[in-house]
């Protein structure tokens, strides 16, 4: 099976909960068209929806149900993925996302920057909405460290980083939103589950994944001076090659750890889903 095919036979099981999501995505978009429209695009555009199916797969296995509350968290975690995505577009200057042109392609940078933030304000509308201070403490922290992330990475172009550098910052743009809707989703239904270690280490290897795979195809990443594992590894930026299988190595650390936190979790369905969702991080296919 393809790596597509995995996915949607993994997370068949929420797939319902999921698609929840996906429906509601573009309803609080409200602007002016043309505008309108191309962001109802990009929202609808074909996506994994991962995060939200990483937590959802969480909160079954630890016995909570998927509610409104869930649903709405969600929502806010996925346009803020989507913001973050119109923006990173703008700062690298993308042309193309998911087989279609980016916002800053067809409109100037200044609209495609608004239209990030205006995927913000409408993502702290929701989470307004659950009415609870942690889950805005929550969120604030994650936008600083994803800003943050992008800052350091900014100023560290054309630099290879130490290994323990490109952590950090796979950390703080990545891991960080991982944490918080797989933690937040956890936060919410009041369970006593302490989700972190997984959350952390899965959302570090989804990036690491995410920078092999770059390496191995486009190599853009190097082309805008952004050094990832491979090159770290390598120690050289024109053969990258030669630090892959470091790199695999790193990957499949995090996603063994990620497995290994969920020991503590009964045995079900959902927990076995979890695990294989995680496995399948290291299949090199997109």
């Amino acid at each position: 099976m393809s790596f597509q095919e995995k996915y949607i036979e993994i997370t068949s099981v929420i797939q319902d909960d999921i698609n929840k999501v996906k429906q509601r995505l573009t309803s609080d978009i409200n602007i002016k068209a043309p505008l309108k429209s191309k962001l109802t695009a990009i929202l609808n555009a074909p996506s994994k929806h991962i995060r939200a199916a990483a937590a959802f797969l969480y909160l079954k296995a630890i016995g909570e149900d998927i509610d409104e509350k869930q649903i709405i968290f969600q929502l806010a975690v996925e346009l803020v993925h989507n913001a973050s995505l119109i923006h990173d577009d703008v700062i690298d200057e993308c042309k193309v996302r998911r087989n279609q042109k980016t916002l800053n392609s067809e409109f100037e940078n200044k609209l495609a920057v608004i239209s990030g933030d205006y995927l913000l304000s409408i993502a702290l509308k929701k989470i307004c909405v659950l009415n609870s201070v942690g889950l805005t403490e929550m969120f604030a922290k994650t936008l600083d460290k994803m800003c943050q992330g992008e800052i350091n990475q900014h100023f560290n172009r054309f630099k290879i980083p130490s290994l323990d550098d490109y952590l950090q910052k796979t950390g703080q743009k990545t891991a960080s939103l991982f944490e918080t809707a797989i933690c937040g989703a956890v936060f919410l239904s009041g369970a006593k589950s302490n989700a972190l270690e997984f959350a952390n280490n899965f959302g570090l290897a989804f990036q690491i994944r995410d920078d092999l795979i770059n390496v191995k195809t486009t190599k853009s990443d190097i082309n805008d001076g952004i050094y990832t594992a491979p090159v770290i590894f390598s120690g050289d930026i024109t053969a990258p090659e030669k630090g892959i299988e470091k790199t695999v190595l790193l990957l499949n650390n995090y996603v063994n750890k990620a497995i290994k936190s969920l020991e503590n979790i009964e045995n079900n369905i959902y927990k076995q889903k979890l695990k294989e969702l995680a496995e399948l991080l290291t299949d090199g296919e997109t």
